[in-house]
Parts: C-alpha cells; structure tokens; sequence
C-alpha cells in the first residue's frame, strides 16, 4: 500500500530489567489484541526487531485512543514509549513472509519516538509519547499537548484501579457497571475518576477526535 497513515513505533521502556521480556512482549500483543476490539488498526501490532513493534491507524485520533487505552492496560510492570507519524507507507515488498515497509510516516515515527525519548531523559520523565505530521498544520502542538498531559496522568495513576475504571470510561462504559464489577459504589467510581484525571483525560480524547486534525 502507499497512502497518508499514522504509523506508530512502539518499543518497550527499560525492557534490559526486565525479569521476564519475552512475557512482556507477549503482554503487549495480548493488550493490543484487546485494543483491537474496540478501535482497529490499518495494520494490526506486529513485532520488529529487538523490543519493538509497529502498528498502523487511519488517522490521529483513532492511534491516541488505541495507545492510550494500552497504557492503561498494560499489567503493572510493562510500560511502553510510542512514536507517531503522519505520512505515507509503502510496501517495499509485500510478497514476502515478513512485510517490508518505507514512506515517510515510519521515518517521522522514528524522529518522534527519538523525540520522546530525549525528552524523557532530559526534564520529563514522565513522557512516554510523541508525534511528528507532514507539516503543522497537521496540528503537531496540539497533539503533543495532549500527549504531554495524557502521560503524566497516566503516570501519576499509581493504583492499578484508578487504571482500570479510566480503561472503562475509555471504552464508555457506564459507572454503574464499573462499580458492580470492583466492588464499589457508582459514586466511588465518579470521585476515583475525577481525582485520578481519567474523567478529564476521557474529555479531551473525544475533543481531539472532532478537531481538524488528520
């Protein structure tokens, strides 16, 4: 194929500590699987080289709330940083067992997830995420606003249920359901939405998905 994607590179955060990665790496897949259900991918999560894997959207919105949703999920001891980029992606040869791909979408992923990185390593360590389009008028500050604000919330949600009810309200469930399932009352559910941001980070998700971005 060679049309205008996001692609996204997704590689697994201090993965040389881990105890176990091939099982963090069969984490993720399992994740994304989940993900799949409710927000599909052009090109479903595959693995690379090393600690990575790369995935494929339609379009912005659809990759911020798929990766989002991912961090949420993830079990406790796997995190990952992702690298968005808007532009083309080509088969280089699609006949093969393993596909092939260039265009200038993975080439700003890579630029991102470099990006992320560094950042990470300089003043926000928090930052898991970064995005990089054809031009900014792709609304490159804007994502990277809400990319920003999304990692440190999800970074400051250090109790596994303030990420499991923000994983529900992603996928709208209701709070009734919520609380049925942990236990709780529906105005627990509301005030540990509301005091971990995932209320708020929900809100501007689906803001993102009605603003002109590609």
């Amino acid at each position: 194929m060679t049309d205008l994607f996001l692609a996204v590179v997704v590689d697994i955060v201090g993965s040389r500590r881990l105890d176990d990665r091939t099982r963090a790496q069969r984490a993720i897949q399992d994740v994304f699987l989940q993900v799949e259900a409710t927000w599909p991918a052009e090109q479903p999560l595959r693995p690379t080289v090393g600690d990575e894997f790369q995935v494929v959207y339609a379009d912005v919105a659809t990759a911020l709330r798929a990766t989002t949703l991912a961090r949420l999920l993830f079990p406790a001891e796997v995190d990952c940083r992702f690298g968005l980029g808007w532009g083309e992606v080509t088969d280089i040869d699609a006949g093969q067992d393993v596909l092939i791909q260039d265009g200038s979408a993975w080439w700003r992923a890579r630029a991102a997830i470099d990006e992320a990185h560094r950042r990470e390593d300089k003043r926000q360590p928090y930052l898991r995420s970064w995005f990089e389009g054809e031009s900014p008028q792709d609304g490159d500050a804007i994502v990277n606003a809400l990319l920003t604000l999304r990692d440190h919330t999800i970074d400051q949600m250090r109790n596994p249920r303030q990420r499991q009810l923000a994983a529900g309200a992603l996928l709208g469930r209701s709070q009734e359901s919520m609380a049925a399932d942990v236990g709780i009352s529906q105005s627990a559910v509301s005030q540990n939405l509301q005091r971990s941001g995932g209320a708020a980070l929900v809100s501007a998700l689906d803001l993102l998905a009605g603003a002109p971005i590609r």
